[in-house]
């Protein structure tokens, strides 16, 4: 472990070694987070700005955090699944948590590519919260997740050139009961110079704000 509790492990999963980053944080805080990062075949990788962005704003809230590579990237073993093998894998490192700190609540969060399988994970495991940040709601079939039984928020920039903000927010606002919706402003796909603002609106959100 390293002065700022940061961790290297590699974790057993479905197909392989998932090489996984974890912070721990407050000794007893109730959750810990599992973040979720963007497409592997376009570059994602954990280290992924908007994702440790995320675990910043989840362990300044005192949270332990896990990030890790899904299968095929970095030294985590395997090859792309389209959502359904990275699945499996959000969900393999999100049991390993529950084994690490016994008791805690899951927060669940993702970054584009990684926010639809945050999504997908939640309609699996028990949540306490669930942040998905720029949905690519027209590049995957979102049609049959269901909302999370958590309360959850949906950080999208409205001058996203990747992921259509209109697209979300029509999605979002098909629900009955319909994700907190934050539109950044003039905020692109990756948050260039505005990850300060998407930091403070996920600790805003976490604290209950």
């Amino acid at each position: 472990m390293t002065a700022s509790g940061v961790q290297h492990f590699s974790i057993d999963g479905p197909a392989g070694a998932l090489e996984t980053i974890v912070e721990e944080a407050v000794p007893d805080n109730p959750r810990y987070a599992v973040v979720c990062h963007p497409h592997p075949l376009y570059g994602g990788t954990m280290d992924n700005k908007v994702v440790t962005t995320l675990a910043r704003a989840l362990h300044a809230c005192g949270i332990a955090t896990l990030r890790f590579n899904f299968r095929g990237v970095g030294a985590s073993a395997g090859s792309f699944d389209a959502g359904v093998g990275e699945t499996q894998d959000a969900e393999y490192v999100a049991a390993w948590g529950a084994s690490r700190w016994p008791g805690r609540e899951l927060v669940i969060a993702g970054f584009s590519f990684g926010a639809y399988v945050a999504l997908r994970l939640a309609q699996r495991v028990p949540a306490a919260l669930l942040v998905m940040v720029a949905p690519p709601v027209a590049m995957f079939d979102f049609s049959k997740l269901a909302a999370p039984r958590c309360p959850w928020l949906v950080v999208q920039g409205d001058a996203d050139d990747v992921v259509d903000p209109e697209s979300v927010t029509r999605w979002v606002l098909g629900f009955e009961s319909p994700p907190r919706l934050m539109v950044m402003s003039g905020a692109g796909h990756f948050f260039h110079g505005r990850l300060s603002e998407l930091k403070d609106s996920v600790i805003e959100a976490v604290r209950g704000g």
